[in-house]
């Protein structure tokens, strides 16, 4: 019976964050309706529905694969940081426009953060380290854009307090 329970609340999550990764599509589309200001493209749409249930599918391999709190907390984290980065990096850029190519130190956070996770077994010991090493990258190329643009160089420091509390995550799951 408790199984019973526990699946309905399991589906009932699922179908949310589906639902809500559905709902964040349909925003942009439905502003097109009633402003000339979004003027998303078909290549941005499938773009965000990759972004989107990549970020749906890695947390839904997550839920799978571990049942502890902290741990699901820190993939959370780690993934949100991820899209955050690389939505704002392809978007309008963390460092002067989209174009500069400063950005792309941005875009190796991430993938930083994934392979250090994927080198160490997705283990929560080591994964708190990866994500760690990711704050630290994430501040240093803040650091270095601050040179370019002071404001966009203080905007991406903040990335690195996400990259940071799933480093917090990682170590409360050990």
């Amino acid at each position: 019976m408790a199984s019973d329970v526990t699946s309905a609340n399991g589906n009932r999550w699922r179908v949310t964050g589906w639902g809500l990764a559905v709902s964040l599509l349909l925003l942009p589309f439905l502003a097109m309706q009633l402003t000339r200001e979004v003027n998303w493209t078909g290549s941005d749409f499938v773009f965000a529905a990759i972004m989107i249930g990549g970020v749906g599918l890695l947390f839904e391999l997550t839920v799978r694969m571990s049942d502890n709190k902290y741990y699901r907390a820190g993939v959370a984290l780690a993934l949100a940081a991820s899209f955050l980065t690389i939505w704002a990096t392809g978007a309008v850029g963390m460092i002067g426009d989209e174009g500069n190519p400063l950005n792309l130190m941005f875009l190796a956070v991430p993938i930083m953060a994934l392979l250090g996770s994927a080198l160490c077994g997705f283990r929560a010991s080591a994964m708190g380290w990866a994500m760690l090493a990711a704050a630290v990258a994430q501040m240093l190329a803040s650091a270095i854009g601050m040179f370019t643009d002071l404001l966009g160089g203080l905007y991406s420091m903040m990335f690195a307090a996400i990259w940071l509390a799933s480093a917090a995550m990682f170590r409360r799951a050990t």
